[in-house]
């Protein structure tokens, strides 16, 4: 797994793990970040805006970094 900031642009993943302090995690799963969901990045950096279930999220600072995603083997860059 990896940290969902580090998904290049149109890159996909699924999530597996949200990790942190209880308030940050329950705020994230709110958000529909829970283990299983599809997500897309459409722009990162800061602010980074990522595609889940057909919304736009936008996030500022090292909120994704606690996102872990499961990307696919053949889209991970080398």
């Amino acid at each position: 797994m990896i940290p969902l900031s580090l998904l290049g642009v149109g890159e996909t993943a699924s999530v597996g793990d949200v990790v942190g302090d209880v308030d940050l995690v329950h705020r994230l799963r709110e958000m529909g970040l829970y283990n299983g969901a599809r997500v897309k990045m459409i722009r990162p950096g800061s602010p980074c805006i990522i595609g889940l279930d057909g919304h736009r999220l936008g996030f500022r600072g090292d909120d994704l970094a606690r996102v872990l995603v499961h990307v696919a083997a053949h889209a991970i860059a080398v």
